[in-house]
Order: C-alpha cells, then structure tokens, then sequence
C-alpha cells in the first residue's frame, strides 16, 4: 500500500502503517546519529529536557554531507541503525515515533515500537543524493560541535521510504526472509 503521510507521525497515524507499504513523508523530521543520540539519552537521564520536542517527532539517522553552493544540504544518505539501537527504546519512551535509516533492529528496539507505537522507515543506502532532494530546508538545532552528526531540523516533501517494522511489531526483513524459505 502507498501512503502520503503529513506529519508529525501521530499515533493514530503510525496505526494505519504496514511493514512493505511505501511511504512519502511531507513536514519537520530531525537528524541524529549516535553521538548525538547518546548526548540526548544522558540528558534525559540527568532529568534535562532535549533541544527539541520529541513529542510525535521522526528522526532520521544521518550524518548529511556540507551543502555545496545553492544547495539547501549535501548527500543525505541514511546511516546503519543498529548503531542507535542503545538509544532508540529511551527516545520512544518519551514520545518520539519515527525513526528512518538502514538496516536491521534489535528485539529491544521493536518491543519499545510496540509499547510507544513507532514507525521503522527504512530509506536506501547509496542514494544518499536523491534524498538530499526532498530536503527543501536545514537548520542547525544543537550540538555543533558533533559536525555531520549535529542535531538538525529538516523540512522534507515526499521522502520515499518503506516501513520495515511497524508499531505491531511486523518486521518487513524477517517476512521477506520468511516468503524466500517458504518458497525454496
């Protein structure tokens, strides 16, 4: 199934989301990768809020190259995210939904997805400059001095992704795996 989903990715709106169905996202998503994901998971256990409002929020796991002149951002191609997997369950706890970049999740990860209804949306890998193409605008939020893993607010227009794990649980890489074995 195809869906054109304005956000934030509200939990009525994660609920209508399958693991295959392709996705267009439109609205504000934010960027992190591990540095920044574990800054954010030590202030929150030090009681301090986030630079942002996690509330319905999606964050992207990239690490965006500079942007060449006229350019709003360069090559923003996802990351590996089991690298966040040790933040991931903490930033679903406190109200962040969606979460896009590449690669498999731990059981840890897509039980906190089920108890905080979260999204996976996997991107692909290598394409890291037609997704650059969505972004219509950056802007630094926090943690400059991490550089490509700074905390940034984008503003995307039908960014092309898949949902691998929805917040039931339903895992597009283990299904896809499943129909393979199935048919040998």
């Amino acid at each position: 199934m195809e869906h054109y989903v304005n956000l934030p990715l509200t939990a009525e709106k994660a609920r209508l989301l399958r693991a295959g169905d392709r996705v267009y996202l439109t609205g504000e998503i934010y960027t992190s990768r591990d540095a920044g994901h574990k800054r954010m998971v030590e202030a929150l256990e030090r009681g301090e809020r986030l630079p942002f409002d996690p509330m319905d929020a999606t964050i992207y796991y990239v690490g965006p190259s500079p942007a060449k002149p006229g350019q709003v951002i360069g090559s923003a191609g996802p990351t590996t995210s089991g690298r966040m997997d040790a933040y991931a369950p903490r930033m679903l706890s406190v109200g962040a939904r969606g979460m896009i970049g590449k690669g498999a999740r731990s059981e840890a990860v897509v039980d906190a997805m089920r108890e905080h209804c979260g999204v996976y949306f996997g991107a692909i890998g290598g394409a890291g400059a037609l997704l650059a193409k969505c972004i219509k605008k950056a802007e630094l939020v926090a943690y400059e001095d991490l550089r490509s893993e700074a905390l940034r607010r984008l503003w995307v227009e039908n960014m092309p992704l898949v949902v691998v794990i929805d917040c039931y649980g339903n895992d597009l890489y283990e299904q896809g795996r499943a129909a393979y074995l199935a048919g040998r």
